[in-house]
């Protein structure tokens, strides 16, 4: 459950931190068009390690690095099962070439949980509401949204307690074959299930209190607006973007094995 870290906002005075929500929204949005675009194995590599200059300067490194960890069994899952599609339903000659693919849409899914997590591990949930309602959506689906990216890292950690207290009662999760391990989750889920029912009747009941939705038209206390950097990473966003689209069009990208010369 570690994993969830690397989706939690963390306090940290750095640039990345003080850049807009909107700005690293479209960032992060145009990451994703990017890596949907392209399914060789050396765009992606470039978009994945392209990042990494973000992460460090932005002071995350230790929370990012948990969930590519945390991730990596989904990223096996995903190569395992592109492997086998591929080489019995896929006109690849050679294995080389299979394996090849099987990474890139490895890669693929790595570089969007990468991007997503810069995106949540420097933006603060209520900065993040906050340009959502001054973009025009109204404040309910804000408030929702916002309160869903919170209650995540909660949910984890209060699973990872619940696990802890069961093991120390003499719970055994890992044993047995896949029907066992199924049922030694059912201990967990159910005070997990109780605990989340509970936790939203008192956000209700405190929200209740202070009279939630009495106003129509909601005041801040803060207002947004966008700096020179912010402007500078649209930009930057918008480039990379283009010179995409401009690449995937034009340019034929070769592949790992036809520069290894790799044959079957």
């Amino acid at each position: 459950m570690s994993m969830f870290d690397g989706l939690k906002f963390r306090n940290i005075s750095s640039p990345i931190h003080r850049i807009d929500p909107r700005a690293k929204f479209i960032y992060v949005l145009t990451l994703f068009i990017v890596a949907v675009f392209f399914n060789q194995l050396i765009p992606l590599l470039i978009l994945f390690f392209s990042q990494i200059p973000l992460v460090i300067i932005a002071k995350v490194k230790k929370e990012w690095f948990r969930l590519i960890k945390g991730s990596s069994f989904f990223a096996a899952i995903i190569f395992i099962m592109n492997v086998i599609s591929l080489y019995f339903y896929s006109g690849y000659s050679s294995f080389a070439s299979i394996i090849e693919q099987a990474s890139a849409m490895t890669v693929r899914f790595i570089v969007l949980i990468e991007s997503f997590s810069i995106f949540f591990l420097t933006t603060s949930p209520d900065m993040l509401g906050l340009s959502l309602e001054q973009i025009g959506i109204p404040y309910e689906f804000c408030f929702a949204f916002t309160t869903a990216i919170r209650f995540v890292p909660v949910l984890a950690e209060e699973a990872q307690t619940i696990i802890d207290a069961q093991r120390a009662r003499g719970l055994e999760i890992e044993g047995g074959n896949l029907m066992k391990r199924i049922r030694n989750y059912i201990p967990i889920l159910i005070p997990l299930i109780v605990n989340a029912i509970r936790r939203s009747l008192e956000l209700a009941e405190a929200m209740e209190s202070r009279a939630w939705g009495a106003a129509e038209k909601r005041t801040t206390l803060y207002m947004l607006k966008m700096e020179r950097r912010d402007y500078c990473l649209i930009l930057i966003s918008a480039l990379m973007l283009a010179a995409s689209i401009y690449v995937w069009l034009f340019i034929k990208i070769p592949t790992l094995t036809q520069i290894l010369n790799i044959q079957g």
